[in-house]
């Protein structure tokens, strides 16, 4: 049975939900058991530490790039009318979304993707925090915190088609952007080899890479068969956790689609990939000061997530993998948001130790 016969039984808005439901379960697993992780890429980056985040983060990233870029070559794919490409964007958005949703992702000590597959662990600090990220992205999206977003979003715009299409731009086209992939690839498997690691680390990263062009190619195969118009899309965590905090809270609840079925399979991979790694561990928080800290990161990404025009997986991966301006400019503020909260909160700690310190030393003098 082909997918045409599928679309016509069954529907469009069921068979994406289906692909949506089962590329998020398998991303879920493989990102599990990778410890797939863009902050703790990041953290190890700045401290000039190329180790096995990193690593990771880059076979991941490098994949969908040269994946992506292999389909939209042999005609299996085309997303110039996907919404990083097609529609107008904001450049100021896309930065400073970036060092939003960078420095939130440091004090939540997780992306988006990763409060949500450490929840499907037990982790019920990720849990709050994923949930703090939905209810500010929504409040981003069409809420209080709307009126700001549109006021940032319009400082410094670029109209849709090829002015936001850095291949366009550069002039290197499809086969130059193969090229770019190909060379973060090699660099990847250089970095993971000096690196070490098991056997997950090389499939884990990988196949997570490889879910991201899925999401492009999936979506891409039911708007060219679909007599229906379908958007071409990929995977993102920001638009997918607003709606689903709406289809719980409001009705009617909105129209089902592939992101209906991708927040389910993505969590329900990570918890098999738990089990199987014998990961599973409930943790809450250890004090109030990280508890405020976990709650203003989230804040900081769902705002940020909004602003940027996707999660770093929606805009970081799913965007840069098609090499759309905006999502390498959030991507580029991902990075520097992140290194520089890190460095921030890591003075912090180390003036608070050295405070606790004197005090101890100050309280033995005094003792009898």
């Amino acid at each position: 049975m082909d997918l045409a016969t599928l679309l016509e039984q069954h529907g469009e808005s069921a068979i994406l939900a289906l692909g949506g439901l089962g590329i998020g379960a398998l991303f879920g697993f493989f990102a599990q058991r990778s410890k797939f992780c863009l902050r703790a890429a990041v953290i190890e980056f700045w401290h000039h530490k190329f180790g096995e985040k990193l690593s990771v983060w880059l076979l991941a990233f490098s994949t969908a790039v040269v994946v992506v870029q292999a389909l939209i070559l042999f005609h299996s794919l085309d997303v110039s009318t996907a919404r990083q490409i097609a529609s107008r964007g904001s450049l100021s958005g896309a930065l400073i979304g970036g060092l939003f949703f960078g420095a939130g992702m440091i004090m939540t000590r997780g992306c988006a993707s990763r409060l949500l597959i450490l929840s499907a662990n037990g982790n019920l600090r990720a849990l709050l925090s994923g949930l703090i990220f939905a209810v500010t992205a929504q409040a981003a999206l069409s809420g209080s915190l709307a009126p700001l977003r549109l006021h940032i979003s319009t400082w410094w715009t670029v109209e849709g088609g090829s002015t936001r299409d850095l291949l366009a731009i550069t002039g290197i086209g499809h086969w130059g952007g193969l090229l770019f992939g190909l060379v973060w690839f090699a660099a990847a498997l250089y970095f993971s080899t000096r690196s070490g690691g098991g056997f997950w680390k090389w499939v884990g990263g990988i196949g997570t890479g490889l879910m991201v062009a899925a999401g492009w190619w999936y979506t891409y195969q039911i708007s060219h068969d679909s007599f229906g118009a379908v958007q071409v899309q990929g995977l993102t965590f920001s638009g997918p956790s607003a709606e689903w905090l709406m289809r719980v809270l409001s009705s009617p609840a909105p129209a089902i689609g592939f992101d209906f079925g991708l927040l389910p399979g993505v969590f329900a991979g990570s918890f098999l990939g738990a089990m199987i790694g014998r990961d599973f561990q409930l943790e809450g928080f250890k004090d109030g000061y990280s508890m405020r800290r976990y709650i203003a990161g989230a804040i900081l990404m769902g705002f940020g997530s909004m602003l940027a025009g996707g999660c770093a997986v929606g805009a970081g991966m799913t965007g840069g993998s098609i090499f759309a301006l905006t999502a390498w400019l959030a991507l580029i503020g991902m990075w520097a948001g992140a290194g520089l909260t890190d460095r921030l909160l890591d003075s912090q700690t180390a003036t608070h130790r050295l405070s606790e310190r004197v005090a101890g030393t100050q309280a033995n003098m005094k003792a009898p």
